[in-house]
């Protein structure tokens, strides 16, 4: 055999090593391990979150993941809701209750990891919530484009747009039911989130548990707005912190 015989048989003979090196090592696909406890969070704007970020907000969240738009778990960092299917522009997306929901919950579950879905949209109105809506729809496509997902329970902060609405509470119960029907679920806990302020839609939300089993109600009573609407970082860290000791009750854990 010559030289330029022997070369291109060195040539073959490598690239068949290399491609058996990479089947055994890096090019094995290893399926992703989900985080222990997942909560998906939707809403209006104080779940999206608009108080403003301070320094430290963008470091990651302590043994908390968040879904990213490929479908793909990461360190939680804030805003949480960047990856949202239907938010409004990045820039207004800063503080939510979810940060201070996540903290409240690592605290509480010990050796746990927690996994945040967060889909919220400012201005939204539950009539958006609707299934066959897109907020809606596009939401059931996050959770259910991993299969294993297997939701904890579910957080809701929204009203502000339908304050008013005297169909608030059949609206509401019609969600409950499709999001526990489409996540196979018929006892996943859902908590809902008093609004700043007045109107007859916090009724909704407080006779919720006693309307409707699993459901769970978090109070905003003494948080303060930087605005008519919005509640401040401090009391979105105070509110995230109330839905996750409601979760903690509904799922029989004590809160520490």
């Amino acid at each position: 055999m010559n030289s330029a015989g022997r070369a291109l048989r060195w040539l073959l003979l490598s690239l068949l090593l290399l491609a058996g090196f990479g089947q055994r090592g890096y090019s094995q696909q290893v399926p992703e391990k989900l985080p222990d406890v997942i909560f998906l969070l939707i809403g209006q704007s104080n779940m999206a979150g608009r108080a403003a970020l301070a320094d430290g907000d963008d470091k990651p969240l302590p043994n908390i993941m968040l879904l990213n738009e490929k479908h793909a778990w990461i360190p939680a960092t804030n805003p949480l809701n960047r990856f949202a299917s239907d938010r409004k522009k990045l820039s207004m997306q800063r503080i939510g209750p979810g940060d201070g929901f996540a903290r409240r919950l690592n605290q509480a579950l010990p050796g746990k990891q927690i996994g945040l879905i967060v889909n919220a949209r400012g201005g939204s109105s539950i009539n958006e919530w609707a299934k066959g809506k897109p907020l809606y729809d596009n939401t059931i496509k996050r959770v259910q484009a991993n299969k294993s997902i297997q939701l904890a329970g579910i957080i809701w902060h929204q009203g502000e747009s339908d304050r008013n609405d005297p169909n608030y509470h059949d609206k509401l119960g019609q969600l409950i039911k499709n999001l526990r029907t489409d996540m196979n679920s018929p006892k996943l806990p859902f908590i809902a989130g008093q609004i700043y302020g007045n109107g007859p839609v916090n009724d909704v939300f407080r006779d919720l548990p006693q309307k409707i089993p699993h459901t769970g109600f978090a109070t905003s009573k003494g948080l303060t707005v930087f605005d008519k609407v919005h509640f401040d970082r401090q009391s979105q860290q105070v509110l995230g912190a109330r839905y996750a000791d409601v979760y903690l009750r509904l799922s029989g854990h004590k809160p520490r």
